[in-house]
């Protein structure tokens, strides 16, 4: 088979899979809902309600698509489409598994490889806060532009923490490459291991980028009705829900690549071989590959499963602690990791960035401890 064939089906499974994860995700949301809140989601469209979100998609298809009559209709329109298209392009880049033997080519598991890969994600994931801003502004709301005013400086503030936290990932694998970020981690040689402040400061700027709680600010329906997506119904409301869905895939495939190996294992080279000892080269060589991707997908599976864990474990924080967490908190702490990541690769010692963990919990005691006595005395007083 032509390896350009082969990579164009590559191309089309991995959007696939993402939509259909996407998809899907809506049903695992209420699932995990029911489970922590001790009763049981959907069951009634399709054995354990798996039909769901077929009945939801109806649902939006056959809604009353309605403009405002003072919306600027285009802007209206062209929001939620480019939403929904940032958030399908973000997973172009993402090494899903490590290549398949087709003849005498071998064809990457992955849609695009560049040398820009994290590079390209970040630029990609930055445009989507425009979907949010032009949809709130052109629905002629003043709680809809509000909420793209949250959304707009919301990411805003995050997205300079995560780029600092990627750099320290950057300085260590020596590439912007998604792809060699991964081959760096083979043989359970995770950055997780070497970046534990990164990670943390990855992830919860992965929240508020997804606008996931509790950073779900521009939707807060207690201050803003639905926030940015106030006036829209029908299939334009759908896309802005489903575009959440696919960026919290995205943000798990990414923090999977980052951190944890991506489709990397322990024993993965021991696997391999036999493999190749008794199925030969190519058939090997594919099986191996398989079971790498199914590692991955796991790995992004757990990465969503936790969004929706924290969403009905944590509450929503106010604004001005948003804000004050993303600026006074994340950034700071982010600059201090990669000054000290930079250091431990000058002075080979890896493990280095550890310290930025200590002092930033010593640094959170500190205050906790502050802010108590200040609480203890304007009682007194």
């Amino acid at each position: 088979m032509d390896p350009l064939i082969v990579n164009a089906l590559i191309i089309l499974s991995i959007f696939g899979i993402t939509l259909l994860i996407a998809t899907y995700s809506t049903w695992a949301e209420r699932k995990v809902a029911g489970f922590i809140q001790d009763r049981l989601g959907p069951n009634r469209a399709g054995w354990g309600g798996l039909m769901q979100p077929l009945a939801d998609a109806g649902k939006m298809f056959f809604k009353e698509d309605f403009i405002p009559a003072h919306a600027n209709k285009w802007l209206f329109i062209f929001g939620p489409s480019l939403a929904m298209l940032t958030a399908c392009m973000a997973s172009a880049v993402i090494p899903f598994g490590d290549s398949f033997i087709v003849g005498e080519n071998m064809v990457l598991v992955q849609a695009i490889e560049v040398n820009i890969g994290i590079l390209y994600v970040f630029g990609v994931v930055s445009l989507g806060v425009y979907g949010l801003m032009i949809g709130g502004w052109a629905s002629n709301n003043k709680f809809s532009l509000l909420g793209a005013v949250r959304a707009a400086s919301q990411n805003i503030s995050y997205e300079l923490a995560m780029g600092l936290s990627i750099i320290a990932i950057i300085l260590m694998s020596g590439s912007l490459s998604l792809r060699t970020i991964v081959e760096g981690q083979h043989g359970g040689n995770w950055n997780i291991l070497y970046q534990p402040l990164g990670f943390i400061i990855f992830l919860t700027c992965a929240f508020a980028e997804c606008n996931r709680t509790p950073f779900d600010l521009p939707e807060c329906e207690t201050e803003l009705i639905g926030g940015y997506h106030t006036e829209y119904s029908s299939m334009k409301l759908g896309f802005y829900l489903f575009a959440e869905y696919i960026n919290m895939f995205a943000s798990s495939a990414v923090t999977a690549c980052l951190f944890f190996g991506g489709f990397n294992y322990p024993g993965m080279d021991a696997v391999q071989n036999e493999l190749i000892k008794s199925l030969g080269e190519a058939t090997g060589h594919n099986i191996a590959t398989g079971i790498g991707i199914a590692v991955m997908f796991a790995k992004i599976l757990f990465g969503i499963f936790f969004f929706m864990w924290v969403r009905w474990t944590l509450p929503r924080f106010r604004y001005d602690q948003l804000m004050n967490l993303g600026w006074k908190g994340l950034i700071p702490a982010a600059i201090l990791n990669v000054i000290l990541t930079g250091a431990g690769i000058l002075l080979e010692m890896r493990w280095l960035s550890w310290v930025a963990v200590l002092i930033v919990i010593g640094i959170a005691v500190l205050q906790a401890s502050v802010s108590q006595k200040k609480e203890l005395r304007a009682q007194r007083a």
